[in-house]
């Protein structure tokens, strides 16, 4: 008889008796938990190396990411898909989230969403995916059928598939090509994965695209210079660049800005008017 999959996720808290802990106490008990996460980040660096390799190649080849999960997992990976388009002016096409149950659950709960193992792979068939495409997984237990299942089937018709979870030797860390395990051990409250499980899960995801991101070109030294002008403090904070990049006068570089729409098109604008002088 197969024994169960044992998953750290679910083991017992450090601690007892929380609600007879004052305030300080238990914020004192979350963050020593916290400490533990970027450790665990870190010993999974050299497979989120991997897949930033693998993935902006593909990326340079037109290939798109997908992250798939479900309930904190599927959020946390709409959230750093949403950030890819204003932050480095990429079409919102070319990183995706998708999660379990569909927009409705990333704000309510939709009761068996995450449990078709066929289910995953249909949303994702909605966007008509190619070998260039990359699939990434997010469960904190690497047991969510959606999940697993949409890894699966992703990886059997070509496409690189990663997974990322808490739990080492979890069915998604087989069913992936690079697994991705930030083991941080029991939660604070038993179960509770939104808690260092999902700050993990955000940690590697803002690796995986800002690194993506800056090895695509998307970045000029450390600054965001494709970023979208869609407040005055972004459009402040462009005019900035251009003035300490170039010692152009504030309002001209403003005036610039707005004309070409980013910081790297106004640059290479200014960079052409040189020339030509």
């Amino acid at each position: 008889m197969e024994r169960p999959f044992v998953k750290i996720t679910e083991q017992p808290s450090p601690y007892d008796d929380l609600e007879h802990k004052r305030a300080g106490e238990l914020l004192r008990c979350m963050n020593e938990q916290d400490k533990l996460v970027a450790p665990a980040v870190e010993r999974a660096l050299p497979q989120i190396e991997q897949l930033v390799i693998r993935l902006t190649e593909r990326m340079a080849r037109g290939g798109r990411l997908f992250y798939l999960g479900a309930g904190t997992s599927g959020r946390l990976g709409v959230l750093d898909a949403s950030e890819i388009p204003p932050t480095f002016g990429m079409p919102p096409t070319l990183v995706v989230g998708l999660i379990a149950g569909g927009d409705r659950a990333l704000r309510n709960p939709v009761e068996g969403a995450e449990d078709d193992p066929r289910q995953g792979w249909l949303d994702l068939a909605a966007h008509a995916p190619t070998p260039d495409d990359t699939v990434v997984g997010i469960a904190s237990s690497g047991t969510t059928p959606y999940v697993v299942g949409a890894v699966r089937e992703a990886r059997s018709r070509g496409l690189l598939t990663a997974g990322i979870t808490s739990n080492p030797g979890s069915p998604l860390s087989a069913e992936a090509e690079i697994a991705i395990e930030t083991a941080v051990g029991p939660e604070v409250v038993t179960g509770s994965s939104r808690l260092k499980s999902g700050t993990a899960q955000k940690m590697v995801c803002n690796m995986i695209t800002t690194a993506t991101m800056v090895r695509l070109g998307r970045v000029r030294g450390s600054r965001m210079v494709n970023m979208q002008l869609s407040n005055r403090k972004l459009i402040d904070r462009g005019t900035r660049m251009i003035v300490e990049e170039t010692g152009t006068e504030y309002n001209v570089a403003k005036n610039l800005l707005l004309l070409y729409g980013s910081v790297s098109a106004a640059l290479e604008a200014l960079r052409d008017r040189q020339t030509e002088i």
